[in-house]
């Protein structure tokens, strides 16, 4: 009760992106001071591991994971592995640092219980990522890599990008996600088109293939995909032999919002997260797992706001979830809560 009544409101006074750190600032100090900090670790780990499984040969511990976006660049790991989560995707990482969008970039939707963001894919590097993760104390949870392309590099040099991060990343995470589907990267969604995707995939899954241990790689794809599209990606999935999708990204669809249309002209282009994404999320959700069958991996994300709404994409077919804006607007004991509903 007291995230609701009491640090949400505090939080929500500050713009997202100092709001994000103060939360984590937080949380980490919280966790540092001993008696308190076995008391919130007790709280939020409660029951992250009573839904254990394998997935793609990981073990997961539950089937709650952190979405990429939250923690790009790995900074806050020894906080959020408190949390209860499964697994956490750091990124999404390009190869040179970049400084993504001009500010401001992330807009809450309290009625909608949703975000706006059009952050640009800003991250330190690949580089810097890989530094981090090279210290990182051992864990108990998955870490999935997201890897895009940086703003200034070309879609038909879009490839080496992918393959650079690839390769450096390659002995420190669990599995990786290709980023295409961002709406925030001018151009970026073209790599959804059959070919440009059938090239980025297959040399992708070479070069995974020239280490002794292959790792697990997904697609991200966005939920504005109409069925040909989709059923385009789906081959090409099997083609390639990836092991799954991530469904879905943000939606540029503003249809059905609460928001006054004059605050969404005001805030602009970017993605939409959070509770108006569930349907459209699901329905591509269960679209993919009847083109895919029923072998391929499929994690469910995308406006998730209640452990019923989590359920509700296992039972249609999803294999593990993600959170990102839920976290966000229902706070820390939001993970716990859905791996309560899910054990």
């Amino acid at each position: 009760m007291l995230y609701p009544l009491l640090i949400k409101p505090l939080l929500f006074s500050f713009p997202p992106e100092k709001a994000h750190k103060l939360a984590i600032n937080a949380a980490r100090l919280g966790f540092s001071i001993p008696l308190m900090g076995s008391v919130m670790k007790e709280s939020f780990g409660r029951f992250s591991k009573d839904s254990s499984q394998t997935v793609m040969g990981l073990h997961f511990k539950n089937k709650v994971g952190l979405a990429a976006g939250f923690d790009k660049d790995g900074k806050y790991l020894d906080v959020m592995q408190w949390m209860g989560f499964g697994h956490i995707e750091v990124g999404t990482v390009t190869p040179k640092p970049q400084k993504g969008n001009p500010l401001p970039r992330l807009f809450r939707l309290p009625q909608d219980e949703a975000l706006i963001n059009r952050m640009g894919f800003n991250n330190d590097g690949v580089g810097a990522l890989v530094r981090r993760l090279e210290h990182q104390e051992e864990r108990d949870f998955i870490l999935g890599g997201n890897i895009g392309k940086n703003k200034d590099t070309p879609n038909e040099e879009a490839v080496k990008d992918y393959l650079s991060n690839l390769k450096q990343l390659h002995h420190l995470v669990d599995y990786f996600v290709v980023n295409i589907s961002s709406p925030n990267t001018p151009g970026l969604r073209e790599l959804q088109e059959k070919e440009p995707l059938r090239k980025l995939l297959s040399e992708l899954q070479s070069a995974n293939h020239g280490f002794l241990q292959h790792k697990p790689i997904l697609l991200k794809i966005a939920p504005d995909l109409n069925d040909h599209q989709l059923a385009d990606i789906t081959d090409i999935i099997n083609e390639t032999k990836l092991n799954g999708i991530i469904a879905t990204n943000t939606t540029v669809d503003r249809s059905g919002l609460k928001t006054d249309s004059s605050v969404l002209e005001e805030i602009g282009a970017g993605g939409l997260s959070g509770r108006p994404l569930r349907r459209e999320s699901l329905q591509i959700l269960k679209k993919t797992r009847n083109f895919l069958g029923p072998d391929k991996v499929i994690i469910g994300v995308g406006g998730i706001l209640s452990a019923a709404d989590a359920l509700e994409k296992i039972k249609e077919g999803a294999d593990l979830v993600q959170v990102y804006t839920g976290f966000i607007y229902k706070g820390p004991g939001f993970v716990s809560q859905i791996n309560k509903q899910l054990s």
